[in-house]
């Protein structure tokens, strides 16, 4: 029953963990202002390992360092006993720390203070361990005194050198050496085991060539202790040479016993290793065998892992760096040469030291929270798990009603305040040991506020937003948001609050905007914090840069346009290639874009638009590749040379960008155009030796010029100079042809071969001609030039010519026979019977009488017929007479033609002619005749003019070609209204009638009319025109403004104000006032009619203060004329008037008056002279 009883109480006690429920843990901020008042058990955060080895030259340092409120203090343990450092001068512990200093200046060995540490840090809640630190000194002995003799061996056996480094603390690393400090060579026949001796599978010789020293380095010491050295004696069958050995045959091709393998380490078939979780694994098979044997390894069951498993000391080694349990199993090694192999099973244990599944973690409650601490750890064995409270046993500590421990776990329910404590997990078993502190903290604390005060974020709009409210209390408050301090709380729907206050808008609109309140609530207190939010457009790039492809020099244009929120300041920058880009003088920026003039290769690369608000950012990248002409060819090679061809060969030269699409070949010659580049030929750019094809008798010099898409390259470098031997000419004279220049004469001409075509010195031409059809034998002459003139020929008579070039080298091919003529002479015959019919309105048939084809005298070219227009028949009409010509090639016995375009209603005359290729004959008879009546042209304008809201005035011109007497004019119009068209209304005019007026039904009626002129035959060309859209506008600059009423009364009132001035100034000179000039009669004189700088004229000669002597203008109308009238005052007899109407004479003063004639008088002046007196 007791065993039964023993199985039900771990399954419900399980079922009881499951349904208990418990408070979540509080999760404390590292809030200052918190920290500094929460009260908090000791954590240690700083420790020594737990295997401690130290050097002993130096101090001994354990550390151990705490934190905690109150401040923790700390004592230790040595050996499970209190550690009295008071009384060891030697030992110190750091300021508000744990760590312990041992020094040995003043003497004592490190030695003495080896031992098993432990360090306890206290305050008022709690008491937190360290680990156990195994503190012990590094040690370095020296090799054991030993007198190595000499190892004989016989050639081919294997050998095992032992090494037994002294056991230092940690091991030493062992290698081999031999006296002269020069590394032992390994290989698969010679190398070091695991435990440090050197393997041989066989030994050869050579092998007693060299000592044998083991060495060992003490990590901690950094000294290198060196064993005495193995020597070896190889003892052979027969005699060793030095020149007989390689690597292939190391025995010379003496004969050594071969033996199949066999282990040299590990010894037997079977062995065991155990290893623990996460070390390392090595496992080590060396044979000896002669052939040298191979090792191969195998697992039992499966494949080795390939991701885990190396292969190290030529398969000698098996290595797994960090092993976990599926690594245990049977590990085989094979070990085989030709003559068999041998298997060795290796059984790997993987053994754990306790490892963590569930480490236990401090735990913040409130009172009478529930929570929970969980140590769980595994291992191989399974670990024993212990509970401490504050160090104790919690065996041994007194009872607790609100603590249950239950294997690995601690169940607090409903916990108070002053039952913080720090628990400690330690799981172990025999392989090593865990041990972990966490504290239970019972807090109480109002709720608070962590974040800035009412702080002001800004969003992007349909972003999602999150508005951060930072708190903090114990027992944990309730949060609640609020929006413009109305509602209820904020959760749901748009809006999520997160457990650590955190309030997130899933999409940020305008109508989001305003004023949050975050508010926390506990059973100690509430507080609360605002935030206030701002949407923002979002900062985007609406036109972004573009890649470009620029030719060099050019200017570049990189756009960005930006558009971004009104209220948000943003600035733009540029990178290139991700680096800040200097702008200098060159680079031009402004709001929207970059711009780059006379580009060159270093602006190449990647532009970056960045702009940037204090909240968002965007960004766009354009690649610029600049262009440029590729470089000049180099390192031109001629080969193949042959008679007529050689291989040019060259290197391209840099293409910058744009691939070389041709190469262009030209070259020079020194003989007849030195110093002149000629083209020769074009290749696909992606050629770079090409044959050319050459002329004979030429000395060439090449050069070749790349192109792209930006153009030609420079030309390379010439060539050497390449000759070509002399050949007969290949070509034949081009433009053979024969004509005559006289009558009695015939030229023979033909271009002359180009230069390139010569083949050779001496270029001259044979030409030969005789008359056609005749048999005569053929003439002939050489000659150097390009014409040869046969004399005394017979008029127009046909010749056979041909032609040769000849050189030194030879004569080329004859050309082909071609036909010449004589000259021409004029013809001796007329046309006759020269008459028409069928006269139309503008054609006409003509026909005539050919001439005898002898009298031509010439080749017939045409009868050329001459005509003009004599006159219109339509009176007063002037017409020009200008002769035309009109050919017809006709060799018909009664040959006709048609004579068109001709002007209707017209006379003409006309006469014919017979033409060879260079004469006209005499004339034919003239004959005259009529052209019929026809249609008019079009009217020669045709306008259209709106002067008022209801009336369009319409007005043209006659005819310029009226093709008859014109009887009149026919205008047709119709309403139009968009696509629609009303009914067709007629009017028709006298031939005299240049215009019409119509008044219009409404003024937004639109016509359209067509207008022609008429004959007695019908209507000719129709002008069409459509009248104009009404506009107040354009009614306006159409309306007569003269007889506007407005107008009219506007000049009236003008009018009378200037005539009521008028009267004004002559009442106040009949009252007798005087001339303002007259107070400057004493004023010396200026020059006559000086100008002032506003225009006027300053009147000072003692016979401008004279009063004007003139008629008087009674106030009914009637001239008085007195005695000196102002005709007196002009030049002449009568009045004059300047250009712009002004009087001229009346400030001429008369040569004859005397000056003091009427100085006295006050007569009245004119009404003119008043105004003048006014200025």
């Amino acid at each position: 029953m007791l065993g039964k009883g023993r199985h039900v109480a771990p399954a419900l006690m399980s079922l009881l963990l499951l349904l208990w429920h418990e408070a979540t843990a509080i999760e404390v901020p590292q809030d200052p202002k918190i920290q500094q008042d929460l009260k908090q058990p000791p954590t240690i955060v700083k420790q020594s390992v737990k295997d401690y080895i130290v050097d002993p030259r130096d101090n001994i340092i354990i550390e151990c360092e705490a934190k905690g409120n109150p401040v923790p203090t700390f004592s230790w343990r040595r050996n499970g006993k209190f550690f009295n450092i008071v009384k060891d001068p030697r030992v110190t512990m750091r300021k508000r720390s744990g760590t312990l200093e041992i020094g040995f200046r003043s003497g004592g060995r490190p030695e003495d203070y080896e031992g098993e540490y432990q360090c306890f840090a206290s305050n008022d809640h709690g008491v937190a361990l360290s680990n156990k630190i195994l503190l012990r000194v590094s040690k370095a002995p020296l090799w054991p005194k030993e007198v190595l003799e000499p190892v004989v061996v016989t050639e081919g056996s294997p050998l095992v050198l032992p090494c037994n480094p002294p056991p230092g603390l940690p091991p030493p690393f062992t290698f081999w050496m031999n006296s002269a400090m020069t590394p032992i060579p390994q290989d698969k026949r010679v190398s070091m085991g695991l435990n440090g001796d050197l393997y041989f599978s066989n030994v050869i010789a050579q092998d007693a060539y060299t000592d044998y020293s083991c060495n060992a380095r003490f990590l901690f010491t950094h000294t290198i202790q060196q064993k005495n050295p193995f020597t070896l004696k190889v003892q052979t069958k027969e005699p060793y040479n030095d020149t007989s050995y390689n690597a292939t045959d190391p025995y010379g091709g003496r004969k050594v016993a071969e033996s199949t393998p066999t282990f040299l380490s590990p010894s037997g078939s079977e062995s065991s290793k155990m290893v623990l979780r996460d070390e390392q694994l090595l496992l080590e098979c060396i044979a000896a065998g002669l052939p040298t044997p191979a090792i191969k390894w195998f697992k039992k069951g499966g494949d080795l892992p390939a991701q885990k498993v190396k292969l190290e000391n030529f398969n000698k080694t098996l290595k797994i760096v960090s092993v976990s349990e599926e690594d245990a199993g049977v590990y085989v090694c094979m070990a085989n040469n030709h003559l068999g192999s041998i298997r060795h099973s290796i059984f790997v244990q993987v053994k754990a030291a306790p490892y963590w599944l569930d480490k236990p973690t401090d735990l913040v409650l409130a009172p009478d929270e529930n929570g929970r601490l969980v140590c769980r750890a595994n291992g191989n064995p399974k670990p024993n798990i212990q509970w401490l409270i504050n160090g104790q046993p919690i065996d041994s500590s007194p009872p607790n009603m609100n603590r249950e421990v239950l294997g690995d776990t601690i169940i607090f329910r409903s916990v108070q305040m002053g039952s913080s404590a720090v628990y400690q997990c330690n799981a172990s078993n025999q392989h090593g040991y865990l041990l972990a502190n966490a504290f239970v903290s019972v807090l109480d604390m109002p709720p608070r506020m962590l974040g800035p005060k009412n702080q002001l974020i800004k969003v992007i709009e349909n972003n999602r937003t999150f508005l951060d409210c930072p708190f903090f209390g114990s027992p944990l408050p309730e949060l609640r948001w609020f929006k413009n301090g109305q509602g209820s709380g904020l959760d749901g729907g748009q809006y999520r609050v997160y457990i650590n206050g955190t309030l997130e808008i899933k999409r940020a609109r305008a109508e989001d905007e305003g004023t949050y309140t975050c508010v926390a609530n506990s059973i100690l207190g509430k507080a609360e914090n605002q935030v206030r939010l701002e949407v923002k457009e979002p900062t985007r790039i609406v036109r972004a840069p573009e890649h470009q492809s620029a030719i060099r020099g050019s200017t570049v244009r990189f756009d960005c346009k930006v558009k971004s929120d009104p209220s948000l300041p943003v600035t733009v920058a540029w990178t290139k290639d991700d680096k800040p880009l200097n702008h200098g003088w060159r680079l031009k920026k402004d709001d929207e874009s970059l711009t780059i003039p006379n580009v060159n290769e270093g602006d190449e690369g990647a532009y970056t638009c960045t702009v940037k608000s204090e909240i968002d950012q965007d960004s766009a990248s354009a690649r610029l590749t600049v262009l440029d002409r590729p470089d000049p060819p180099m390192d031109l090679d001629l080969s193949d040379p042959a008679a007529r061809s050689v291989r040019l060969t060259w290197i391209p030269g840099n293409d910058h960008r744009s691939p070389i699409t041709e190469f262009l070949v030209q070259f020079e010659e020194d003989r007849w155009e030195p110093g002149r580049w000629r083209n020769l030929s074009t290749y696909p750019g992606d050629l770079n030796s090409v044959i050319l094809q050459l002329a004979p008798f030429v000395n060439y010099q090449f050069r070749v010029i790349a192109i792209n898409s930006v153009g030609q390259s420079q030309p390379s470098r010439p060539s050497p100079r390449y000759k070509t031997t002399g050949a007969a000419p290949d070509a034949i004279p081009r433009g053979l042809r024969g004509w005559g220049s006289k009558k009695d004469n015939m030229e023979i001409t033909w271009e002359p071969l180009l230069d390139l075509e010569r083949n050779g010195a001496n270029l001259h031409y044979c030409v030969w001609w005789r008359r056609k059809d005749t048999g005569e034998e053929w003439s002939n002459v050489t000659t150097v030039g390009s014409k040869h003139i046969v004399q005394n020929t017979e008029t127009y008579v046909p010749y056979e010519i041909k032609i040769q070039a000849i050189n030194n080298v030879g004569s080329g091919p004859e050309s082909n026979v071609v036909i010449g003529y004589s000259g021409e002479d004029e013809p001796t015959d007329a046309p006759t019977d020269l008459r028409v019919s069928k006269v139309d309105i503008n054609k006409t048939y003509i026909h005539w009488k050919p001439v005898d084809p002898n009298s031509v005298r010439g080749e017939f070219k045409e009868y050329r017929l001459y005509y003009w227009r004599e006159s219109s028949l339509v009176p007063g009409l002037v017409v020009s007479k200008e002769k035309k010509t009109k050919g017809f090639y006709s060799t018909m016995a009664e040959p006709s033609g048609i004579l068109s375009d001709l002007v209707p209603y017209s006379k003409y005359k006309m006469f014919m002619v017979v033409a060879n290729s260079r004469f006209e004959g005499p004339r034919s008879n003239t004959v005259e005749f009529t052209t019929k009546e026809g249609v008019p042209d079009a009217p020669r304008f045709f306008r259209i003019n709106r002067r008022s809201f209801d009336t369009i005035y319409l007005e043209w011109d006659k005819p310029l070609e009226p093709n008859g007497i014109l009887i009149g004019y026919r205008l047709k119009y119709q309403i139009v209204n968009g696509s629609r068209e009303g009914r067709e209304q007629l009017a028709t005019f006298l031939p005299n009638a240049t215009d019409f007026t119509l008044r219009l039904p409404d003024r937004s009626t639109r016509y359209k009319f067509y207008l022609s002129a008429l004959t007695q035959v019908g209507a000719g060309e129709v002008y069409a025109e459509e009248s104009p859209h009404f506009t107040n506008e354009a009614y306006i600059d159409q309306v007569d403004i003269a007889t506007q009423g407005w107008f009219i009364g506007l000049m009236c009132a003008i009018a009378l104000i200037i005539l009521i001035l008028l009267i004004v100034c002559f009442i106040k000179r009949s009252r007798g006032g005087k001339y303002p000039v007259r107070d400057k009669k004493d004023l010396p004189l200026d020059p006559v009619d000086q100008n002032n700088q506003d225009g006027s004229f300053d009147y000072h000669s003692d016979e401008d203060n004279k009063p004007l002597q003139g008629s008087q203008t009674s106030l009914d109308g009637n001239v008085k004329e007195s005695d000196d009238s102002l005709v007196d005052y002009g030049e002449g007899g009568d009045g004059q008037f300047n250009e712009d109407g002004s009087f001229i004479g009346q400030y001429t003063v008369k040569k004859d008056k005397d000056e003091t004639e009427g100085n006295e008088s006050s007569e009245a002046t004119s009404p003119v002279n008043a105004i003048y007196s006014l200025a």
